[in-house]
């Protein structure tokens, strides 16, 4: 039991000037939020001490008259015992700042640091007799502390664009290192039509229970995460061996080693799905505030994470459409373009040819020949033959104008029969 008791008196109850001094100190810290102790001879005996004293070292524990190292056997090895001796032995106090303290041990351990100031205990005489133990739990604020800085770091790297894996990974190591005890953390990825969840980042689970949840699908008992990603809002397993949500995953996650897993939806700003973000326990446990604050935070920060990178997946497809168009109407122009010059080409060349034409039919009309087109093939043609032609190996016709027009373009040995108007080196060179 505590020894932490009001003054007594001193016109009822004399006391000497030392215990008289002792109350004091207990009457002050005795419900204070400072750790308070009183520690006698070297064996370093709990005389007194305050509840947050108690409250530190677990209640369980909260009896006097017994040695500090007796007590907490933890402290062995951490460096209290030895700065007890030293503010014993020399009668110097000593104030250390944000000491780190371990307190419990194994899965109950927890990593604490303090404000700590050791006053030596002295007798009329000047003697040591014992030490006091002043100290202010500072844990929290250098949690906050880290916990701020490392959240800045994230906001820093989504700032810079930097990768999404590379963010949610540093996101899930920062969590599972400021945690007070071991924490597993996991991000999954919605699919853009939010039925299924994707592996995005979990650098402390097994590559196999990864690989097994990668695309679960989103549902009601679909684990912590599926089901948290379905109803939009945290789901809470404590002890994943007895929740029927894990039936179908029970089994996997005994294999990863796997007890606990508290999983919240990561929701856009306008409340669609951009994934979820699960805290995992190799024990069942029951999340505190502090828990949960933290998940809030981390889903929140993981959520400015996914739209960032989502809006530049977005940007830099509407860039590549923007190129792809812009390419295509420059292909079109160029093609229009040679059109354009290759018709005009063709029209010149027709021009010509024209030109040719009725100067061989001028030149050629006072030489005997046939009345009709001999050019229509098996159907006829009853226009009037106007224009001698011939090939490359003497034989000759006549035809109308549209006749030996199609003869000359299509029959690449056709020529007009006259080397002055042309002849097979103009169609040549056509």
């Amino acid at each position: 039991m505590t020894a932490v008791s009001g003054r007594r008196h001193p016109a009822a109850d004399p006391a000497p000037a030392g215990q008289a001094a002792e109350e004091d100190l207990r009457a002050l810290f005795g419900h204070s939020t400072a750790v308070f102790a009183s520690l006698a001879g070297p064996e370093y005996l709990v005389e007194t001490a305050n509840a947050a004293f108690f409250a530190t070292i677990g209640e369980e524990r909260a009896r006097t008259g017994v040695a500090l190292a007796e007590l907490v056997p933890e402290l062995a090895g951490q460096g209290i015992i030895a700065l007890l001796d030293q503010v014993y032995r020399t009668g110097e106090p000593y104030t250390g700042r944000d000491v780190r303290v371990v307190l419990g041990s194994g899965p109950h351990a927890r990593e604490a640091f303090f404000d700590l100031t050791y006053e030596p205990r002295r007798d009329t005489d000047g003697n040591v007799t014992g030490i006091r133990v002043i100290g202010v739990e500072t844990t929290q604020v250098k949690q906050a502390q880290q916990l701020m800085a490392e959240h800045r770091a994230l906001l820093e790297q989504i700032a810079r664009q930097a990768p999404l894996a590379e963010v949610l990974d540093g996101m899930a190591r920062c969590i599972e290192k400021l945690a007070p005890q071991e924490v597993l953390v996991s991000v999954l990825l919605a699919d853009p039509d939010g039925r299924h969840l994707r592996h995005g980042a979990a650098p402390s689970l097994p590559d196999f229970y990864n690989q097994a949840i990668d695309g679960i699908a989103t549902g009601e008992a679909v684990g912590s995460c599926g089901t948290a990603a379905h109803r939009r809002e945290p789901v809470i397993v404590t002890d994943i061996a007895t929740d029927p949500f894990w039936a179908d995953f029970r089994d996997l996650a005994g294999r990863a080693g796997l007890a606990a897993c508290w999983s919240t939806p990561i929701l856009a700003r306008d409340g669609g799905l951009l994934g979820t973000f699960a805290m995992y326990h190799r024990t069942p446990r029951i999340p505190q505030d502090a828990d949960l604050a933290l998940a809030r935070v981390f889903a929140d920060t993981a959520a400015l994470a996914i739209e960032r990178h989502h809006t530049e997946q977005a940007q830099r497809a509407a860039e590549a459409r923007a190129k792809a168009a812009l390419d295509d109407l420059a292909t079109a122009v160029r093609a229009e373009r040679e059109l354009r010059a290759d018709a005009e080409q063709r029209a010149a060349a027709a021009a010509e040819l024209a030109a040719r034409m009725r100067a061989a039919a001028a030149a050629q009309a006072p030489t005997p020949h046939p009345e009709r087109c001999q050019l229509g093939g098996s159907s006829g043609c009853t226009a009037p033959a106007e224009i001698k032609i011939a090939d490359s190996w003497g034989d000759a016709a006549w035809g109308c104008p549209a006749h030996v027009e199609e003869a000359i373009i299509n029959v690449r040995s056709v020529f007009i029969a006259s080397e002055e108007l042309g002849g097979l080196a103009a169609y040549r060179d056509r």
